[in-house]
Formats: C-alpha cells, sequence, structure tokens
C-alpha cells in the first residue's frame, strides 16, 4: 500500500481523504494557497507545502506547482479531491510522467467522459439513453438560438467542460438564448479555461438522479445504488439523499446497469458517476459522467458502509475490488444537506466574511441515527471570495427517510453558524417542508415553492406555541437569575401570571400575542396558553447560552436563543422571530409604538452580494426599461446579471468594470 499520499485540494474535501488515509495507516500531505495558511486541512496533514496566492488559477489549479510539491515531500500518490484538477487529463498524464500515482481514473475515460459533447455520444454508443439536442459546438449566440429554434425551448446551453452548475442556462426563447450562451461561455472560460458549448433539450419537471459507480483495474465494475438531487438552486445542488423516494427496483436495477455499460466502455477504474435526469414517468436520461468523487458521496456510504475513499485508494495501487454487485445492499436512508456561505433571502448570492461562531452539532453513530459533518473551516475562519462558498456538508442517517429527515432537521437546529450569510434557515424550511416529506420533488423545487425567493419560514401554530413555551420559560430563568443577584428572590416559586403576554413579530407570518402563565415545579416548569395548550418544560439552559435544549411534553427539541433590545431572538426550524413576555399594559403600550420603515433604496442598484465588477451596460442619462440588463457581477466564478425593476433614468453611475464591492455598495443611481 501507499506510504505517503499528496491530497492536491483544500477545505472539506481534503480533510475527508485524510481521515481516510490516516485509518490506512497512510502518512499524508495538503497543498494551501496564502489564504489557507492557518486552515484545518494544513494542520490535519503530517506535511504541508505552500503553492502560491489565493487565486486558484495560481495556486491549486497549477499542475507544476503540484509536481514540485511531490518532488519535495515524496509522495507517491495524488489524491484530487473534487473540482480543481480532479477532472484534468492533463495532471492524469502529468502525474503518469512522474511515476506518481493518481487516486482517480485512467486518461482516456477523464478526458472521453470530462467532454460533455464526447460523452454523450459514447454513451449513445453503450446503449445508454440520452438527451435530444446539438452535440456539436456552437460558435456564436446567433447559431446557438438557431440550434434552439430547431431543438424547441426551453432548452439547456451547457459548458462542454462544465461542473458543479457553472456555464450553464436554462433559455425559454431567443433573447434568452442569446443572452445565456454569452454568460455560460464566459463562466466556462473563467471557471475551466475551455469555452466550448452545446446545447440539449431541457426537460421539464425532471429529477436528478445519479448513480455511484466503483471499477477496478481488472475489468470489475459495480454500481452501489443511486442518490437523489434534486433540491437545485441554479443547478448547484443543495440537498441530497439516498436511495431516491422515486425510483422502483426495475428502474434502479436499469439505471445501474446502463452506468456499468457506461463506464466500462472507457475502462473505469475509480470511483465515479453518472448522472441522470428522470421524468415524471421514469424515463431516464444519461447528462454526464463525472470521473472523481462526488460532493455528495457520503449518503452513499451510509446506506451501504463502503468507504468510497478507501476503495479509491486501493484501485489506484492495483487491488481488485472486494465487492461484486451482489454484495451491495442499500440499508437505510441517509439525508446530506450543504451549507453555502450565501443568504437565502438575497436570492442565495455569495456571502463572505469571518467565522465569528462555529458550533457544528455533535457526530454520532448508532444503529438507530446518524449524524456526519464533513468540513474543513472552523471558528475564527474566513471564508474568502476566492473559493466555493460550500461551509459543510452535514448528513443524517436513519432506518427510515422520515427518521433521517427528522434528524437532519434537529441536528440543523443545533448548527451555531454566526458572522456570515448562510443557508441554514432555508436547508430547516425544506426539511419542514410538506412536499419534500412527501417525495414530491423535481429539480423545480425551489422555483415553484419560493417563485418569489426565500422569505424564510412560517412556522403551523403548534410550533409558535411551543416556541412560545420555550421562551417563556428562558424569560423565566433570567429574571429568576436577575431577582437572584438583586437578592430580593424568595424560596417560594417564581410565576408569570395569567395576565402576562407574549409577543410574537415574525418576519414572515407578522405579529401575534399570546396570553401566557407559567409556574416552576419540581425543576421543570409547567406554561400555558390562553385557549390554548398546557406545556411541561425541562431544561437545563441558562442565560448566557445560545442553543436552549429541552424536553416538552417528553420530546426533545433544540432551539437558538438569543436575548434582543426589545425581547428574545429565537431561529427555530428555519423561522426568525422576536418574541417579547410582557405585562398586559406593557403589551399594550408597545403595540401603540410605530413600526420604524427603512429608507427608501429604490432609486439605487445596490451591488447583492461581496464580488468583481464585469461590466456596467448603461450610462448618464440613458433610459433604462423593466428587466434590462444594467451590470454583471462576478462573485466566486458566477456571474450575476443585475436588471432594472422598472423603467427610470440613469442619474449618476458609481461603478466600473474592475471595481471589486462589498454588500449593498451603489452601482448606479437613478434620477
Amino acid at each position: 500500500m501507499f506510504k505517503k499520499i499528496l491530497i492536491a485540494n483544500r477545505g472539506e474535501i481534503a480533510c475527508r481523504v485524510m481521515k481516510t488515509a490516516r485509518r490506512m495507516g497512510i502518512a499524508t500531505v495538503a497543498v494551501y494557497s496564502d489564504a489557507d495558511a492557518g486552515a484545518p486541512h494544513v494542520r490535519m496533514a503530517d506535511e504541508a507545502v505552500n503553492i502560491g496566492p489565493p487565486a486558484a488559477a495560481d495556486s491549486y489549479l497549477v499542475i507544476d506547482k503540484i509536481l514540485a510539491a511531490i518532488r519535495e515531500t515524496g509522495a507517491e500518490a495524488v489524491h484530487p479531491g473534487y473540482g480543481f484538477l480532479s477532472e484534468n487529463a492533463g495532471f492524469a498524464q502529468a502525474l503518469e510522467a512522474a511515476g506518481v500515482a493518481f487516486i482517480g481514473p485512467g486518461v482516456r475515460a477523464i478526458e472521453a467522459m470530462g467532454d460533455k459533447i464526447t460523452s454523450k455520444k459514447l454513451a449513445d454508443e453503450a446503449g445508454v439513453s440520452t438527451v435530444p439536442g446539438h452535440m456539436g459546438l456552437i460558435d456564436d449566440a446567433e447559431e446557438a438560438v438557431k440550434i434552439a429554434t430547431q431543438i424547441g425551448y426551453p432548452v439547456m446551453i451547457k459548458a462542454s467542460a462544465g461542473g458543479g452548475g457553472k456555464g450553464m442556462r436554462i433559455a425559454w426563447n431567443d433573447d434568452e438564448a442569446r443572452e445565456g450562451f454569452a454568460l455560460s461561455r464566459n463562466e466556462a472560460r473563467s471557471s475551466f479555461g475551455d469555452e466550448r458549448i452545446f446545447i440539449e433539450k431541457f426537460v421539464q419537471r425532471p429529477r436528478h438522479i445519479e448513480i455511484q459507480v466503483l471499477g477496478d483495474k481488472h475489468g470489475n465494475t459495480i454500481y452501489l445504488g443511486e442518490r437523489e438531487c434534486s433540491i437545485q438552486r441554479r443547478n448547484q445542488k443543495v440537498i441530497e439523499e439516498a436511495p431516491s423516494p422515486f425510483l422502483d427496483e426495475a428502474t434502479r436495477k436499469a439505471m445501474g446497469e446502463q452506468s456499468v455499460a457506461l463506464a466500462k466502455a472507457v475502462d473505469y477504474a475509480s470511483a465515479g458517476t453518472v448522472e441522470f435526469i428522470v421524468d415524471p414517468e421514469r424515463n431516464f436520461y444519461f447528462l454526464e459522467m463525472n470521473t472523481r468523487l462526488q460532493v455528495e458521496h457520503p449518503v452513499t456510504e451510509l446506506i451501504t458502509g463502503v468507504d468510497l475513499v478507501e476503495q479509491m485508494i486501493r484501485v489506484a495501487y492495483g487491488e481488485h475490488l472486494a465487492l461484486r454487485q451482489d454484495d451491495v445492499t442499500l440499508n437505510g436512508w441517509a439525508i446530506e444537506s450543504r451549507l453555502y456561505a450565501e443568504d437565502p433571502y438575497r436570492n442565495f448570492l455569495p456571502s463572505i466574511g469571518r467565522l465569528t461562531r462555529y458550533r457544528p452539532p455533535a457526530e454520532s453513530a448508532s444503529t438507530s441515527a446518524v449524524v456526519r459533518n464533513d468540513t474543513g473551516v472552523e471558528e475564527g475562519g474566513e471564508i474568502s471570495m476566492y473559493y466555493d462558498p460550500m461551509i459543510a456538508k452535514l448528513c443524517t442517517w436513519a432506518p427510515t427517510r422520515a427518521a433521517a429527515i427528522d434528524g437532519m432537521q434537529d441536528a440543523l437546529d443545533g448548527f451555531e453558524l454566526e458572522g456570515i450569510g448562510h443557508n441554514i434557515p432555508f436547508l430547516q424550511a425544506v426539511m419542514n417542508h410538506d412536499r419534500f416529506r412527501s417525495g414530491d420533488i423535481s429539480t423545480a423545487f425551489i422555483e415553484e415553492e419560493y417563485p418569489e425567493g426565500f422569505e424564510g419560514a412560517s412556522l403551523g401554530a403548534a410550533e409558535v406555541e411551543r416556541a412560545v413555551a420555550l421562551v417563556t420559560v428562558a424569560h423565566l430563568i433570567s429574571e429568576t437569575r436577575n431577582a437572584q443577584i438583586s437578592g430580593a428572590l424568595s424560596n417560594r416559586p417564581r410565576e408569570i401570571g395569567t395576565k402576562w403576554v407574549a409577543m410574537i413579530n415574525d418576519v414572515v407570518a407578522g405579529p401575534s400575542s399570546h396570553g401566557i402563565s407559567a409556574l416552576v415545579v419540581d425543576g421543570a416548569a409547567e406554561v400555558s396558553l390562553e385557549g390554548g395548550e398546557r406545556w411541561r418544560v425541562e431544561t437545563d439552559w441558562t442565560p448566557g447560552q445560545t442553543l436552549m435544549r429541552a424536553v416538552i411534553d417528553g420530546e426533545a427539541t433544540v432551539m437558538k436563543l438569543a436575548p434582543a433590545a426589545d425581547g428574545w431572538r429565537v431561529r427555530w426550524r428555519g423561522a426568525d422571530m422576536l418574541i417579547a413576555v410582557r405585562s398586559p399594559r406593557a403589551a399594550e403600550l408597545a403595540a401603540l409604538m410605530p413600526i420604524k420603515l427603512p429608507p427608501d433604496m429604490s432609486k439605487y442598484l445596490l451591488c447583492p452580494m461581496p464580488g468583481l465588477v464585469v461590466a456596467v451596460n448603461v450610462a448618464v442619462g440613458d433610459e433604462v426599461q423593466e428587466g434590462q440588463a444594467l451590470a454583471t457581477v462576478e462573485a466566486m466564478k458566477m456571474e450575476n446579471v443585475l436588471r432594472a425593476e422598472r423603467k427610470a433614468v440613469v442619474a449618476a453611475v458609481r461603478a466600473g468594470a474592475g471595481d471589486s464591492l462589498a454588500v449593498d455598495d451603489v452601482i448606479i443611481e437613478f434620477a
């Protein structure tokens, strides 16, 4: 077996590979840019080598620098993780020439499957069902329009060398085809150094389902079930699960066998993924093959018990697969939530900054439940504009899908993340969504369920009452401590009288109130809501703790809780509420207070996220129309077109191409 391997990546995937290597007794080498000098993956490795400036194009993507690190450390093999050089045939060739093993497939497989046009042709020849489309390269926007018209709208415009949702646009008409072609080509050039574009039919209301394959260098190839990856925004996966709640055994077998046939056609030897789109009638079509470890691989590991990283290492060393197809069994259900540094309230735009608080739930494993958190960040670390915005991959396993979802909801409730915008509230809202829980999902789930964007989750009446009960107990505990500090507390139980009022300001549902009373007896609190339920709450929460762990009527729960200027800020199950416990008179007066309105910013085009201005399309004096493209801002290699919300005249242009902007910096001012 290899004695030392180098991980040509960063963040959580570098840490993930190191965990398996350490268990196998293999020494590890990390590479890092200047921006990652203090990163967890650097400290976790046995050795670490600096490879240059923060920008990936100057460090992680420079093959010569990786080769130099290999020579310096004597690494015998390289695991590329995903992204960066993981599907770069030139990198695999360079390693082969240097006598270093590539922990991934052979060059032929990477070249064939890395080019989406070639891969579709090979898939068709291997008997794999493919999506109708134009497999030739497209030279310009007008040719793109012509081809899209021939195929029939809607169409998907895609980068031939693309991946991770980059270089992809859906077009529903000629104008969108022109614009989508330009944006996809720009993103493809920026992300992959390859601007080739092709077009295929966009299948409406599809599911995104992929098959995990595993092959060795001796002709043995198997598939390890499927993963459902349909919860996506901007073609980027957000939530994955295994198995799929939609497939039947016959469809699973057919997809698996076709995936194996494609893998064999290119002599595939490693872990890889064949992706499909599946229509509502379970017809499936080949999308692409990823010749690397997938971000969502943990859910497959959780339901099969197979460590895919270990298998990749063993295959690269030349070992035979120890598994046969009949050995593969799918046990229970696994869910993965990708925690991103992005603001779901701003259309999921990237967010950067320092993690002032990062406290993930504790990892655990038993025969009835598993919590796993693959991460590469830590409290005090910085989320940089140079790299992918993913912070962690939170996974749960349970014997049933419902139990796995419940476990994920609890884990998200207890995940503390502060200092940047993040998508935990959105993930919680999805876990609580009836449609998701029923399994009735497609890649259009987010746009269908949140057509105006995500504004937060709204709790049901019973959940609101539970939140009120928990806050009432927190208020009671806090008041009791305050009384002890003043020396005014007697030894009798503290009460909040029946005429007290809990006033709720819900970001989504708006204001409401409940009459409440509470009494502490035998170490627990009994909370009564006027005209509602009576709750018994047990907790060891003390003021200052940011998580309130409690048992309410026998059911364990955890809620983020923080004192605010006018009550308590509660974040629970995706909802963000302010709850204040007041006397009836104080509640009456509070209801009369005027609501402070935000300033009118309608005369400004503001930068919605930290990023680089790529272009400004208007000048002073121009009259713009609703929907017109005004500027393009790039963040984390994704180009975002900013459009006019109404007809207006440009009064001033405050930023230009090449400017780096922060959130809410002014780009254009209107008259």
